[in-house]
């Protein structure tokens, strides 16, 4: 029987929850094939994977990013992981919150950004504002925990 995480977040009330974010290069069909063993979360060395909802493993980049070590893939005796997909179909997204948006100087994602995807060009007179290089995103995470204001997301990119 399939599990739909998202009826059952419906069926508690959680209206505008987002989905979880499910574990780097997860099948189509995760839900359907996860035995819920929680060998990946065990493996994982920045411990961002945690069980979540019905037993299954989620992301949670609250307070680490996620080096793409593949350690979850290499535990897991289920078929559950595609390493011919990307890792994640989401990248980051900084929105107008950003403490440099704002005229205070904060660098912090930058810091911890490992593939240089944020970087920030310097402004004569002002605070450098964040660029943010999609084509280097892995959507990792690692921004999002660094970030006073939470001004990051992820998105989901389509198409």
């Amino acid at each position: 029987m399939s599990v739909s995480l998202n009826r059952r977040q419906l069926l508690r009330g959680q209206l505008d929850a987002r989905p979880p974010l499910n574990p780097p290069w997860s099948s189509e069909d995760f839900s359907d094939l996860y035995s819920r063993c929680d060998a990946c979360i065990s493996a994982c060395p920045e411990q961002v994977l945690r069980r979540g909802d019905g037993g299954f493993p989620q992301l949670d980049f609250s307070a680490n990013g996620y080096s793409l070590c593949q350690q979850c893939v290499t535990a897991c005796p289920e078929p559950v992981f595609d390493l011919q997909r990307p890792a994640f179909t989401w990248q980051a997204h900084i929105h107008g919150t950003c403490l440099a948006h704002q005229g205070v100087h904060c660098q912090s994602c930058d810091d911890a950004c490992e593939p240089r995807a944020i970087r920030f060009r310097p402004r004569l007179g002002q605070p450098p504002l964040p660029e943010l290089d999609m084509s280097s995103c892995t959507g990792c995470g690692a921004c999002l925990s660094t970030c006073p204001t939470q001004a990051i997301s992820l998105e989901v990119q389509h198409g």
